[in-house]
């Protein structure tokens, strides 16, 4: 059996979870101590909530003992001594194991990749310490959770490792479905104080990031109420971890609550405790629909399909990771609130809920014991390379191929960015990707500057 050093900049608790990549961790995790191997998960210390070691099971031992800086954001903004010590940490921790895996990058330094085969996992595509860690990446494997965020690193890291594509995996989330399925919720409604045979229940289950969708959680359900005259309707909206601990958090929620009040909707808003790990299914089963409305860029994004497993249906901007993962009839225009209103009104005055066909493409294809297993084999057998050598790029000339950057999507209210998060009228470009979906010259573009500005503004990458 192997012995196995894990790193998670992010806190981890016992039974909750500060986002849907630590319970990606924990299942991961868990697996390898179910067969026997030995975990040992180093993640940053956090005053009052992480402070003491724990266990999930008898072979997976956490260690919150690294000081990054805490709450989140910005975990290197920190004394530098703290990163040293990080550093050392780790490194000890690594030379006394057989593999390192590290959960969503988050230490960045390569060198700590040298010592032992070393897998990298990163789940989100925005955050700085993540993106530094894709960037400075000298692992064995990289594991990405979608097809989505495995072309984008592809199309920018990818263009100067040339072993950088053979290195990267990519692996869905997978759910367990003896949790995730529909089941009676009672005691979380009693706990909740919620009545879900007198109210259909909007959900939002999300940490409170403004482009995660609440405000147009908020219109929605201001439609709804207002035009459609749904007054049985309620959201549900769970406190993050943080609300106590960070004034920011908690003044970001005072100012949504203010936002609902000059609405006349805070009899229809519920703002309640975050939601523990053993209780998310219950909480989804509350659920008339769940929305997912914002521009966030995920990797994968566990909400629409945890929800869909328990039977609630789902509404989710076209977003992301989402285009092509999720059901064309799940997925709306963002910002486009008057067609997510008609769909969450058909939903809700059906009281429809996950067709058959859905459920069965959810099991088929996001199976957990085909995530875990996937994600042990590649942990415990990917063997040791060399450090991938740099090739800069050659100068771009006129046999230079292009297309439309893997972030950016083709739609009639223009290209659709992601990581600016709205629709961008380019006719030019448009026309150019019509003529030629498979790859453009410089000399399909009648203005070589407009190419250029195409190609700085993250619209356009080279493809050869």
């Amino acid at each position: 059996m192997s012995t196995i050093t894990m790193f998670s900049m992010t806190p981890l608790f016992a039974n909750k979870s500060m986002g849907g990549a630590q319970k990606q961790l924990k299942k991961v995790a868990l697996h390898l101590g179910q067969q026997g191997h030995k975990v040992n998960i180093l993640c940053t210390y956090r005053h009052p909530d992480a402070t003491q070691a724990f266990q999930w099971h008898e072979n997976v031992a956490i260690q919150p003992i690294l000081r990054f800086k805490q709450p989140f954001p910005e975990p290197y903004d920190t004394p530098f001594y703290n990163i040293a010590n990080a550093i050392e940490e780790v490194s000890l921790a690594v030379r006394q194991s057989d593999a390192f895996y590290s959960h969503d990058g988050g230490i960045i330094f390569p060198y700590l990749y040298e010592l032992k085969p070393s897998v990298v996992s990163l789940r989100s595509i925005l955050f700085s310490e993540t993106l530094q860690s894709g960037f400075l990446f000298q692992g064995d494997a990289l594991i990405l959770p979608s097809p989505h965020t495995a072309n984008a690193w592809k199309a920018t890291m990818g263009r100067f490792f040339p072993e950088f594509e053979s290195r990267v995996k990519m692996i869905p989330n997978g759910l367990d479905f003896s949790i995730y399925r529909p089941q009676p919720a009672d005691a979380l409604a009693q706990k909740l104080g919620v009545d879900p045979s007198k109210y259909q229940y909007l959900l939002y289950p999300h940490r409170p990031d403004e482009a995660k969708g609440i405000r147009q959680t908020i219109a929605l359900a201001d439609k709804l109420i207002n035009e459609y005259g749904m007054e049985n309707i309620r959201v549900l909206v769970p406190k993050w971890i943080d609300t106590g601990l960070a004034p920011h958090v908690k003044a970001y929620y005072d100012s949504l609550e203010q936002d609902i009040e000059q609405r006349g909707l805070s009899e229809y808003f519920i703002f309640h405790e975050w939601i523990s790990d053993d209780d998310m299914p219950f909480f989804y089963n509350l659920g008339a629909l769940t929305v997912a409305l914002g521009n966030y860029v995920e990797t994968f994004g566990n909400t629409p399909y945890e929800s869909l497993a328990c039977g609630t249906p789902v509404l989710v901007a076209n977003v992301g990771a989402y285009r092509g993962l999720l059901p064309d009839e799940m997925l709306i225009p963002y910002g486009d609130i008057a067609t997510a209103a008609q769909k969450a009104y058909d939903i809700l005055s059906n009281g429809q809920r996950t067709p058959t066909e859905t459920m069965q493409w959810l099991h088929t294809h996001f199976e957990q014991r085909d995530m875990v297993n996937a994600y042990a084999d590649i942990i415990l057998n990917t063997p040791k390379h060399a450090p991938m050598p740099f090739v800069p790029p050659p100068p771009q000339n006129e046999k230079t191929r292009y297309q439309l950057a893997p972030w950016c999507m083709i739609t009639k209210e223009g290209i659709f960015h992601d990581f600016r998060g709205q629709f961008v009228v380019i006719e030019t470009l448009s026309q150019v990707i019509g003529n030629n979906p498979h790859g453009f010259l410089r000399k399909d573009v009648t203005q070589s500057e407009h190419l250029n500005g195409w190609i700085e503004d993250g619209f356009v990458v080279v493809i050869g």
